[in-house]
């Protein structure tokens, strides 16, 4: 995105299409990037180009359509792991419903039992 904007400036003479700050397109809208954020990885996730919304669907369909967007991102384990971690109940993150979300926490579960259970038989 940022090498088709740089693209886009040099064709058109126009030096306004790329912030200095961010590096990022103006038309995305968005801010400087906070280094010390733990969601700073979201801004280079797919999901910066569409709305909200579309992430936290009513019906199957529309978790299809987010698994879509989700799919070539280049943060989607990153995103996944957050919203596993702050246990996020609702929309689609990281490519995963929150059905999804729900049994791969309860496999997580589960494992760390069997592992737990294993030491201790060794013990």
């Amino acid at each position: 995105m940022i090498k088709r904007a740089l693209q886009t400036m040099a064709a058109t003479g126009n030096s306004n299409s790329v912030s200095p700050l961010s590096e990022r397109p103006d038309e995305l809208g968005t801010a400087p990037h906070d280094p010390d954020s733990l969601t700073l990885w979201m801004a280079d996730g797919n999901c910066r180009l569409h709305p909200p919304t579309t992430f936290f669907p009513s019906d199957g369909a529309g978790v299809d359509r987010a698994r879509k967007i989700c799919k070539d991102c280049p943060v989607i384990g990153t995103c996944l792991e957050f919203a596993l971690e702050e246990r996020i109940d609702h929309g689609v993150w990281g490519g995963c419903s929150e059905r999804e979300r729900r049994r791969i926490l309860k496999r997580r579960r589960d494992e760390v039992a069997a592992d737990a259970e294993v030491e201790v038989a060794l013990s």
